[in-house]
């Protein structure tokens, strides 16, 4: 079963109005995953789709949904696929991948079923997300070992964490799909500082690790006009090309990036000091 929902692209001008229900409504996504079920979110930003996939007595097989107008979902999409749960496995045209926790698969366009599955009793929860496509490459698994791996931040700003770049143009061709992991060191709450923009692509946070009744503060909004969203385990925020984003928790934590746009390098980014922001 698929679960899907549209979210509209917001003015920076309109977003310096919004109360906490609507920064709520218009950029996070509260439920990922639902046993047996395919979430999907459909966002105008750069038509960038974020979902959760959870498999347990059945095999979820990837259908289209009605905004694509395509008779397969990946006609003219590419998908990227981040495992955060147990072993799991996706077959993608006959051709089988099994995939531990924080292993990813780039899957390309073209490609004509996609289905999610078990494998024995661990429970896996497959985050996904897709991007338009001009072109199709072959599908490719990244696991831990092939991931590009960068160790940034200090503990003495709470900030220490290691990065993995996972469906990045260093590890596997992509069309315009970018997908990375990042992990906080246990005592360290901040990410992405100092905060930045790109405004030639949008971005989703997906957020998890995350120890019950914990929760995240994730920053977003023009650097000059902050506004916050607190998040729970598992939940996924909206990031678009004129907002900063980044967060803070109350404990260490882990959390997928996702990226589309106009270019596929990483460092085009516009960066602003901690006491710069607003």
């Amino acid at each position: 079963m698929i679960n899907h929902e549209f979210r509209y692209a917001a003015n920076p001008k309109d977003v310096k109005s919004y109360g906490t229900e609507e920064l709520r409504k218009e950029f996070l996504i509260n439920k990922l995953f639902v046993k047996d079920e395919i979430q999907i979110t459909y966002s105008m930003y750069d038509r960038y789709i974020v979902g959760g996939v959870m498999p347990v007595d059945n095999v979820l097989k990837l259908e289209t949904i009605p905004y694509l107008k395509s008779e397969n979902f990946l006609d003219r999409r590419e998908l990227g696929i981040v495992n955060v749960g147990g072993k799991g496995k996706v077959v993608v045209d006959g051709t089988t991948y099994e995939l531990n926790s924080k292993e990813a698969l780039y899957v390309g366009r073209g490609s004509k079923e996609v289905l999610f599955s078990k494998l024995g009793d661990e429970q896996p929860l497959f985050y996904i997300n897709s991007a338009p496509a001009h072109k199709s490459y072959p599908s490719k698994k990244i696991d831990t070992e092939s991931a590009e791996v960068v160790h940034l931040g200090d503990e003495k700003f709470a900030n220490k964490r290691v990065l993995r770049k996972l469906i990045v143009n260093s590890t596997v061709e992509t069309c315009q799909l970018q997908m990375g992991m990042t992990e906080l060191l246990p005592g360290n709450v901040w990410n992405t500082m100092p905060a930045h923009t790109h405004d030639r692509r949008m971005e989703a946070y997906f957020y998890f690790d995350l120890e019950p009744e914990q929760t995240i503060c994730h920053f977003m909004g023009e650097p000059q006009n902050t506004r916050h969203i607190f998040m729970q385990n598992n939940q996924a925020v909206l990031s678009p090309e004129w907002s900063i984003h980044s967060g803070a928790g109350t404990c260490s934590y882990s959390f997928v990036w996702g990226m589309a746009g106009e270019n596929l390098d990483y460092s085009d980014m516009d960066v602003f000091a901690p006491n710069e922001l607003k």
